[in-house]
């Protein structure tokens, strides 16, 4: 008798592409693994078309590989805008699909963000870092009111999509005041307005050197006074739900800002923002390349 997969591999290759389209870019790579005649079908133009966002941005000049003589197959086209972020014309936002699902992923610049004071030299200075995905970054000399915001259009995302949102940044290992008090972290979307507390800067000793920058790096004025500082450097204990940084594998760390649902025919915006503006204590050493929106992974 003739075995299974002989069998499956008489199928006519355009209905194991059909089938193969309908299923997710992790699953085609797994199908390709299975015979020749699957790896034809699974490799296909027809089935990294279904994959790719038929809505992808234009991206500024370069971003690319260089033009070969024959257009990128479907399936290297997905990989490649999969594998790292790329910049958006402006190179103020850079965007990558997601390689499980395909959706769509950002990250607004530090530029492309509002942020009070932020273009008051005695507050906040830009400075280019080369381990950023932009031009230059947004570095807190001091500041009592801290606020920063953004926002993206619904229809950039991909729809029926849950996404959560981050803060991506660096502290100064003579920063002030980033851990007491509590930030605030919200997620809004139409008339829904998701709020939660955060800490920028953990108290424990090892997660905050984990996510430092040399000093010399950036130098931070001192203000206010050395004994003030050493007064906010004290661990100040926070509550269980209280949100924490985390190191990301780029060096970088981030924050949860929240998570939120992109529904499917959403025309407005997603806004974003971190701020403290009760306590009325400086800050300073924080160093902001953007805010990130990814898929929430599944599990």
């Amino acid at each position: 008798m003739e075995p299974e997969a002989c069998k499956i591999a008489r199928l006519p290759e355009e209905l194991l592409s059909a089938a193969l389209a309908r299923t997710s870019p992790r699953d085609a790579c797994r199908a390709a693994a299975v015979s020749p005649a699957f790896r034809d079908a699974a490799d296909s133009d027809a089935v990294w078309a279904c994959f790719l966002p038929h809505d992808l941005p234009p991206l500024a000049d370069g971003e690319l590989l260089a033009p070969a003589p024959q257009p990128p197959c479907k399936k290297d086209l997905f990989l490649r805008l999969s594998d790292s972020p790329l910049l958006l014309p402006d190179k103020l936002v850079s965007m990558w699909l997601d390689r499980e699902t395909g959706a769509k992923c950002y990250m607004l610049s530090a530029r492309d963000l509002s942020i009070i004071w932020g273009d008051t030299p005695q507050y906040w200075s830009w400075i280019p870092l080369t381990d950023s995905r932009f031009s230059e970054c947004a570095q807190l000399l001091h500041v009592c009111w801290f606020d920063i915001s953004g926002k993206i259009p619904c229809k950039m995302l991909t729809q029926d999509t849950i996404y959560t949102a981050y803060i991506v940044f660096k502290v100064n290992e003579n920063s002030l005041g980033l851990d007491y008090p509590v930030q605030e972290a919200s997620v809004s979307v139409g008339v829904t307005n998701l709020t939660h507390l955060v800490c920028l800067q953990s108290n424990d000793e090892d997660e905050r050197e984990a996510g430092a920058v040399p000093g010399h790096y950036w130098p931070v004025r001192p203000h206010p006074p050395q004994r003030t500082r050493r007064r906010n450097r004290r661990a100040v204990p926070h509550g269980e739900n209280v949100g924490r940084p985390q190191k990301r594998a780029d060096g970088w760390m981030e924050l949860e800002l929240g998570e939120f649902f992109n529904e499917g025919g959403e025309d407005g915006e997603v806004s974003f923002s971190l701020m403290e503006t009760k306590g009325g204590n400086w800050k300073s050493g924080l160093i902001v390349q953007g805010i990130e929106i990814r898929r929430k992974k599944s599990g």
